[in-house]
């Protein structure tokens, strides 16, 4: 096993291992505006929602490894103490990482990145009518975490209002993943978007107690076929269900009733998994 001391490696190493574990990142497209009425457009990975009353999101620009400076967007929200943050789509992509150029302060990444500019009900910085969703946001503090090459600050956002393109609504008028198509970093050069192969639903154990890995019986919890998905698929039960008159089961071997429960809970039949296992 490689492990990793981030107090005696390099901080470009620990900065390459972080981001390449802990992903996929959602992207924060943060449109901002200096005192001057520059405007600016960059992302950030670093970036994610903490709460929901108040509704908080939080993203952070860090200090550059190579030089220790900071980006205009730091600046700029330490200035007005607003900004509008816009979901990145995969259709983004390049324009998105065009824009994270590091061009000058008076230079408008909208202009630059073939973005459009469009004036917020709430703040000063502008939404980005490309984005399915923007948040206008005051920034209601900014917290340094180190004064180095690498240290984030982290700019906790409370979001004032939400523009939603309807185009990415259900019939339910919640947000289909998949017409979203939002963007996502992962580690060195690597993107993500939402397939229908990349993306699945998995129902919440809410309103019930599952009886845990510990309480299945022994010879389903050692198997050597049932991977740790599928047990906890039987583990989410609340109980053992009573064992009823099974045709599947009948005249099976171990081995064979393992099989056939794996294949059933793939096909999400756990309760018929459960008497082929009984």
């Amino acid at each position: 096993m490689l492990t990793i001391d981030p107090k005696s490696e390099k901080t470009a190493l620990v900065h390459k291992y972080i981001l390449g574990a802990v992903a996929p990142r959602p992207i924060a497209f943060a449109s901002t505006i200096d005192k001057a009425g520059n405007l600016n457009l960059s992302p950030f990975s670093f970036f994610n929602a903490f709460s929901a009353n108040p509704p908080i999101l939080i993203f952070s620009p860090s200090r550059r490894l190579r030089d220790n400076t900071v980006k205009h967007t730091l600046n700029n929200v330490l200035e007005t103490k607003e900004v509008v943050i816009g979901i990145v789509t995969a259709d983004m992509a390049e324009q998105v990482s065009l824009s994270s150029c590091d061009f000058a302060q008076a230079v408008n990444e909208f202009d630059k990145a073939g973005f459009t500019a469009v004036k917020a009900d709430l703040v000063k910085p502008f939404l980005i009518k490309e984005s399915p969703v923007n948040f206008e946001c005051k920034v209601n503090e900014v917290i340094a975490l180190g004064k180095e090459g690498g240290a984030g600050n982290l700019v906790i956002c409370e979001v004032l209002k939400i523009h939603i393109n309807e185009a990415i609504l259900d019939a339910n008028k919640n947000i289909d993943p998949l017409k979203l198509n939002a963007l996502s970093r992962l580690g060195d050069n690597w993107y993500g978007k939402a397939t229908k192969d990349s993306i699945f639903e998995l129902e919440k154990p809410l309103g019930k107690i599952g009886m845990g890995f510990d309480n299945l019986p022994k010879e389903i919890r050692a198997s050597k076929i049932l991977s740790g998905s599928d047990l906890a698929i039987l583990a989410t039960s609340e109980n053992i269900p009573a064992k009823i008159k099974f045709v599947l089961r009948e005249n099976k071997t171990l081995k064979e009733k393992h099989i056939l429960a794996k294949e059933l809970l793939s096909q999400g039949k756990a309760q018929e998994a459960w008497q082929v296992l009984l």
